[in-house]
C-alpha cells in the first residue's frame, strides 16, 4: 500500500476544515454555493486519502469527522435551496 505524505496533499485537501469554515460563515448569498463546492470536493478528497492511510486510529477519527462535514453541508444546500424555490400559486 502506497500513503502519501502530508507536502504531496493538495492546498485545498490540507485545509478542508478552513474550506468548511469557509463555507458555513459565507454571508454572500451569490458566493455561497461555491463555497460550498469547494468545501465539498476537499472533503471528498480527503476521505479519499484517510482511506488509504496507515494510522487507522487516526485517520478514522478524521474521517468521521469529514463525513459529519460532509453531511451537515449537503443539508445546509438542501435548506438553502428550499428557500430559494418560490411559493406555488393557488
Amino acid at each position: 500500500m502506497i500513503t502519501r505524505k502530508i507536502s504531496a496533499v493538495p492546498p485545498a485537501v490540507q485545509n478542508w476544515r478552513e474550506l468548511y469554515t469557509y463555507a458555513l460563515l459565507e454571508k454572500d448569498k451569490q458566493e455561497f454555493p461555491s463555497r460550498i463546492d469547494k468545501a465539498e470536493k476537499a472533503l471528498i478528497m480527503r476521505g479519499r486519502e484517510l482511506f488509504e492511510v496507515s494510522d487507522k486510529i487516526r485517520a478514522d477519527e478524521e474521517a468521521q469527522a469529514v463525513d459529519e462535514a460532509l453531511y451537515f453541508l449537503r443539508a445546509l444546500r438542501t435548506c438553502l435551496n428550499l428557500r430559494t424555490v418560490e411559493p406555488k400559486a393557488a
